[in-house]
């Protein structure tokens, strides 16, 4: 996928990748590596295969093809593979009743790389208390709380399935804040899972759009940068720039907007003012026809 990728170990890598449901393909032969120490965001429409890709990657799903995790096989070393796997769905969830040492003690109980020490030092710098009810919180506290429990494992992946899901954005980026100041180091790896990619765009050290069940859009960010430009071009220059196959095309202000995938840059400055797109540009570009 990119040069770290190339030199660093890889923690998940599958060949052929392949999940069907009756006659629905959800995974269609995919190909993935991604290293140790970076941060993956796996961006996708309802039903293009994120959470099947997921739940493979976690033994949770059967699936045709090769697929290795941590060096282990999901399917058959599920049990050594979570010891070293931290999964999130969803902090916004838990349950109303329980209370905050509680939850300490669950984990506690569960993983075996979790350190109370390590959890109680979090949460000292914090307002919530051991006697405390999830329903007695706050959003933000519970998010709080959901973060002590998180950082507190010292996993080598730590897989996030649209984890600030019916959080406003304070919480939200509070979350990934400490998430990447806290948590992660170069020997932890992060796979995301959001709708919200405007929020992830500036942690991201890879990218992964899916649709359909197939990658299109497999690369670090560096290589993103280099190879989409968007372009804002004038009246006189549209034709020109039609005639280099955009990905896409919008107005803004009267604007006219196009966006390249691997065109020389020199040869776009000839047509008008470039830009960097941003991941939510380029989702849109790529998904086109997707939501139809």
């Amino acid at each position: 996928m990119n040069e770290a990728s190339a030199s660093s170990p890889q923690i998940v890598r599958a060949r052929g990748l392949t999940r069907r449901y009756g006659t629905t393909v959800a995974l269609d032969h995919v190909d993935l590596d991604i290293a140790a120490g970076r941060i993956v965001g796996l961006i996708g429409p309802n039903g293009a295969g994120k959470t099947t890709a997921l739940k493979a990657i976690l033994g949770l799903s059967e699936y045709d093809g090769e697929l290795s995790v941590l060096g282990l096989d999901p399917r058959t070393q599920r049990s050594e593979l979570m010891q070293q796997v931290c999964f999130i769905a969803d902090v916004a969830v838990l349950p109303r009743w329980l209370r905050v040492g509680e939850a300490i003690d669950f984990v506690a109980g569960v993983h075996p790389r979790f350190s109370r020490e390590r959890c109680l030092a979090f949460l000292a710098r914090t307002k919530l208390q051991p006697k405390q009810r999830v329903r007695e919180l706050s959003k933000g506290m519970i998010v709080q709380l959901h973060l002590a429990l998180v950082m507190a494992i010292d996993a080598k992946l730590l897989v996030l399935d649209e984890p600030t899901l019916g959080l406003d954005i304070l919480y939200r980026k509070e979350f990934y804040q400490n998430l990447l100041n806290d948590y992660f180091d170069e020997q932890k790896t992060i796979l995301v899972t959001t709708h919200q990619v405007e929020e992830i765009e500036h942690i991201l050290t890879d990218l992964i759009f899916i649709r359909n069940g197939k990658l299109i859009v497999n690369a670090s960010m560096d290589e993103i940068g280099e190879r989409y430009t968007e372009v804002m071009v004038g009246p006189d220059k549209i034709e020109a720039a039609r005639a280099l196959a955009p990905l896409n095309e919008r107005q803004i202000f009267g604007k006219s907007i196009f966006l390249f995938d691997g065109v020389p840059q020199a040869r776009l400055a000839e047509l008008g003012e470039l830009h960097k797109p941003s991941i939510a540009d380029l989702f849109v570009a790529t998904m086109k026809g997707t939501y139809a």
